[in-house]
């Protein structure tokens, strides 16, 4: 259907198919052949990656060194197949620098477990073959995690509001709003590595529009601004402070809110579209629409984070609760660290009441409160939900956390 519309479309080489087309040109060309060359006439065929954000998962290191050989055995597979026009490129997260940091962008550079390893290599690839380096590049996150010091309106591209300006002392250079400021961090990390050259594109950007307690910020207002002003922003062709006037190709996620994906609220709610087909708001891409012509956006009731505490507990407003599911996820939850789920065992002082659902709140609170910043939101299998009502009863007392 991509194919048919008219629309550029990108396909991926699935990340588990890494290691074997990395070791074998053979692979690399049946899977072209089968996946690529009924398309080969589609001039919206322009860009294939080949995995998507690999270098972000430690458990799969053994790929990352396999990711530049699959990217050169997939561009000869195309090029066999009459693609070679086609651009090899992957998807790198901005986790990929080192702390995340864009404070001061000039200041930025890889993780030094990849920079040199498979980073470099990367960038001489993408230079050779005259393609893009395309990064996932959310200012919600960087907003969020930097909020008592980065304003709201610098993260959404919406400079008209305010006045603030960041100046990157080792450049000299001001910037504006947010995803610049990111974007340009992306270029100094390749500068750093001998690449200042290679071009740059936006694989992945957007703003969620619904979240947990703890996800402030995310909302319809919000990100229906990010997206106009982003489409504003790419459309007038100013670039970075640190590229002026240089183009790129940029990606909206998402097309659809993934209403059956897991993991915290926002992980729902990045979509233009509801999965009925009806949209979330009004959004023009191509940037031209003015923006007094778009109609009231609700209001945002969320940008400041929760001002107290918040527990996680198990979810009882969709049904009775699936103990089985439940007991699953204490479970896992209880192997993660000796003597976090003692307060529910017998003689424990959270014992009492001795049912299922009283015991996996306690746990559930206990783990996120022990591992948020590890293992994300208070989801749990969908389990899960976070609350604002103290669930501490006696001498049980629930862990919680604290929004700051």
């Amino acid at each position: 259907l991509a194919a048919a519309s008219g629309l550029v479309f990108i396909p991926s080489l699935p990340n588990e198919l890494i290691p074997a087309v990395s070791a074998s040109q053979r692979a690399a060309d049946s899977w072209v052949a089968s996946s690529l060359r009924p398309f080969r006439r589609s001039r919206g065929l322009r860009y294939l990656f080949v995995g998507n954000e690999v270098l972000s998962d430690p458990t799969q290191k053994s790929r990352w060194v396999q990711l530049v050989p699959a990217m050169a055995n997939v561009r000869r597979a195309l090029r066999r197949h009459g693609l070679g026009r086609v651009k090899v490129s992957t998807t790198v997260s901005m986790h990929e620098l080192e702390h995340w940091n864009v404070f001061p962008p000039s200041a930025a550079a890889f993780k030094p477990e990849i920079a040199d390893a498979v980073v470099r290599p990367l960038l001489a690839f993408l230079d050779r073959t005259d393609s893009y380096f395309f990064v996932d590049a959310y200012t919600y996150f960087t907003w969020s995690d930097n909020h008592t010091v980065v304003p709201l309106s610098y993260a959404l591209l919406d400079s008209s509001s305010s006045e603030y300006r960041y100046h990157d002392p080792g450049t000299g250079l001001s910037y504006t709003n947010l995803l610049d400021q990111m974007l340009d961090a992306v270029v100094a990390a390749m500068c750093r590595l001998g690449h200042c050259g290679v071009k740059l594109a936006l694989a992945e950007t957007g703003w969620p529009t619904a979240g947990d307690l703890d996800q402030f910020g995310a909302n319809v207002r919000n990100a229906a601004t990010y997206n106009r002003n982003l489409a504003r922003h790419l459309a007038s062709g100013a670039g970075t402070p640190r590229r002026p006037g240089a183009r790129m190709p940029a990606m909206v996620f998402a097309l659809f809110n993934e209403n059956l994906k897991w993991g915290p609220t926002t992980e729902r709610h990045w979509g233009l579209f509801y999965p009925n087909g009806s949209a979330v708001y009004e959004v023009d891409l191509t940037g031209r629409r003015p923006p007094a012509t778009y109609p009231p956006l609700p209001p945002a009731l969320n940008d400041r984070p929760y001002p107290g505490r918040i527990w996680c507990v198990v979810r009882t407003d969709k049904g009775p609760v699936n103990e089985t599911a439940v007991m699953e996820q204490v479970k896992a939850a209880c192997a993660d660290e000796a003597g976090l789920c003692d307060p529910v065992r017998p003689g424990g002082a959270c014992f009492r009441p001795n049912t299922v659902a009283a015991h996996a709140s306690y746990v559930f609170s206990a783990h996120w409160n022990r591992f948020s910043e590890d293992y994300g939101g208070c989801y749990f299998g969908g389990l899960a939900v976070e609350t604002t009502v103290d669930p501490s009863h006696g001498s049980c007392r629930f862990p919680s956390i604290v929004l700051k």
